[in-house]
């Protein structure tokens, strides 16, 4: 009896703790959140859902969690945004879908998107984001699309990008780029489509190659 009431108190303090740190876990990308939606304009209350007194963020419109109630997905695509992005975002670790697009957010890139290593898809093209692509976003090892076109990037591109082997698809055309485009790594697979409209951006010259030598003659046989 007394092995079974000690069973049942674990079964119970196990409960209790997976609770609170969900509840711990979940506030603090709440919190994140909620700091990016407060220096937004938000002109068609999209985001009138985020509030920060619930458990966590998964209720919220826009948001997806996974079944541990942890974000994986925001998409604020297309939703007239206008404001900056914050660096509490990168708070977020487990989240793989960062959809911002077509909207007016502005400023510059935050390094602290680099800590979002589950990152597989980052969408800030068609917005009017200024200053250099951070470094950073080389650690992010799963991304498959980054589409950070039609801003105002400047700098040069960051050839810790090239390291992302898992890139299948780049675009970072229509900015105000700079220097030599990177042609190794995850890179070579790319055409300049993906670098079109940055004026001041240099393509590596393609050296052509020779043409093979032509056969030798067989000789005739007598």
């Amino acid at each position: 009896m007394g092995r079974i009431h000690s069973l049942i108190s674990t079964i119970w303090f196990v409960s209790v703790l997976y609770y609170h740190v969900s509840i711990v876990y979940g506030n603090a990308e709440g919190d994140a959140l909620y700091a990016f939606k407060k220096q937004l304009r938000d002109p068609y209350n999209v985001l009138q859902s985020w509030d920060r007194t619930l458990v966590n963020p998964c209720t919220w419109d826009h948001i997806t969690c996974d079944n541990q109630n942890t974000v994986t997905r925001v998409d604020l695509g297309t939703a007239n945004l206008t404001g900056q992005l914050v660096p509490q975002l990168g708070q977020l670790v487990n989240l793989q879908y960062m959809e911002l697009y077509n909207n007016n957010i502005s400023g510059k890139i935050p390094q602290h998107l680099g800590n979002l290593t589950s990152l597989v898809s980052l969408d800030l093209y068609l917005n009017k984001l200024e200053g250099r692509i951070p470094k950073t976003l080389g650690k992010l090892q799963k991304l498959r699309f980054l589409r950070l076109n039609n801003n105002a990037l400047t700098g040069t591109i960051p050839y810790s990008l090239t390291t992302i082997t898992t890139l299948q698809v780049l675009d970072l055309s229509s900015n105000n780029l700079r220097g030599y485009v990177p042609n190794n790594g995850s890179f070579s697979l790319f055409t300049p489509m993906s670098f079109a409209n940055n004026p001041k951006l240099i393509f590596p010259a393609v050296i052509p190659l020779a043409p093979a030598p032509a056969p030798a003659p067989t000789p005739l046989k007598t």
